[in-house]
């Protein structure tokens, strides 16, 4: 136990005598108790006292542990942990999900593999993180051959951190017979690895998938009018990832209906616009209402400008109507002026265009705006 406690020091912490030996004592007696006086080793009432996990966490665990007879292995592990910064909150989470990390080793598996990570560049902070999202998986040294691979296909930590967030499938999956094929064949689809990245964000699945998945969610994508190799492909991949061809299907009558366009026209919708076969019915119904019985604008219209239906009703879309139709009214603003462009620009540009010129002529504009952007219509929008 003191020799591990010893390599623990030496490997973990700062050199400077100054700034090791207290530290460590801390975290060493706050995580493990010098003696235990029952010679029965109690798991339960160990990860209890000693873990942080509840009674009833406990009991779940202590049956994946009941081989253990002594402390000294879990002190050790306790001792690594809080020596690369894991907090009383975090061992209490991760011996919770994976009670067997208790029974990791230190020596020939844990100390090694925070030393060949901080070599591929990760920080402390940045392996005590993916300690606890990579769960199980950090007490096995396979876990290294995969983060060579994922590190530089991420090309950050924080991607790769934002992935086994929403699941731990990318470090169990088979990196040379399912993960690096599925990549390949993406990149075969015109895909480059900062998009492969932002879809497994977003579809943490696609990668540790299997390969038939894969050509059948490409397929979909093809289905609704987005070929291979255009800029939309990777936005038509994430919208029918998880919608079969029925559910597809139903969406675009919906669109046909709502919208009362044609065949051809919502195809011309879904190829510029794939996530909206995302929206919800009800949202489309909303927009539709608005748009072309408030605004007055034609179906096709919308269709040929289908990102519209991305904005927000209550936030965006109805405010800036407000706006522009008191300007028209008023007569500070062309009649002819289209209503997209006033949509389509940023905040900051819209103010700027479409308030700001008009302080003298409409002093209450801003404020009357910004409270039809909180859902409310002012009184001093005069409409005729």
């Amino acid at each position: 136990m003191l020799r591990l406690h010893k390599y623990i020091l030496t490997q973990l912490l700062p050199s400077s005598p100054a700034s090791t030996i207290s530290p460590l004592h801390r975290l060493i007696s706050a995580v493990a108790p010098a003696v235990f006086p029952n010679p029965s080793f109690a798991v339960e009432d160990y990860l209890v006292a000693t873990c942080g996990l509840t009674r009833p966490q406990a009991a779940k665990a202590s049956a994946r542990l009941s081989h253990l007879k002594s402390p000294a292995k879990p002190d050790a592990v306790l001792s690594f942990l809080a020596g690369l910064g894991l907090s009383t909150a975090d061992v209490a989470a991760l011996v919770a999900k994976d009670p067997k990390f208790l029974c990791a080793k230190v020596e020939k598996t844990l100390a090694p593999n925070v030393a060949e990570l901080t070599g591929l560049g990760l920080s402390r902070p940045e392996i005590a993180r993916l300690v606890s999202l990579s769960r199980g998986r950090f007490r096995s040294r396979s876990i290294l051959s995969k983060l060579h691979y994922y590190l530089p296909l991420f090309d950050s930590s924080e991607g790769l951190f934002r992935v086994l967030k929403r699941g731990a499938g990318l470090l169990s999956a088979d990196l040379e017979r399912v993960v690096k094929p599925n990549a390949a064949f993406l990149r075969e689809c015109g895909l480059s690895d900062c998009h492969i990245v932002k879809l497994c964000i977003v579809q943490p699945w696609l990668l540790p998938s299997s390969m038939e998945r894969i050509r059948a969610m490409v397929a979909r994508a093809e289905g609704i009018g987005v070929p291979r190799g255009c800029k939309m492909f990777r936005h038509a991949l994430h919208a029918v990832a998880r919608l079969s061809n029925e559910k597809i299907a139903t969406k675009v009558e919906h669109l046909k209906k709502t919208f009362m366009w044609s065949d051809a026209v919502v195809g011309i919708v879904v190829s510029k616009f794939p996530s909206v076969l995302l929206r919800s019915n009800q949202m489309l119904q909303s927009k539709s209402e608005f748009l072309v019985s408030e605004v007055g604008l034609e179906p096709t219209y919308i269709a040929h400008r289908p990102v519209m239906l991305s904005y927000s009703l209550e936030g965006r879309l109805r405010p800036r109507h407000y706006v522009v139709k008191f300007l028209k009214e008023n007569g500070l603003l062309d009649r002819d002026r289209d209503y997209y462009r006033a949509v389509m620009i940023s905040e900051k540009e819209f103010v700027e265009k479409f308030i700001c010129p008009h302080k003298e002529a409409a002093p209450h504009l801003a404020e009357d705006y910004a409270a039809a952007c909180r859902g409310e219509v002012p009184s001093s929008f005069r409409f005729t």
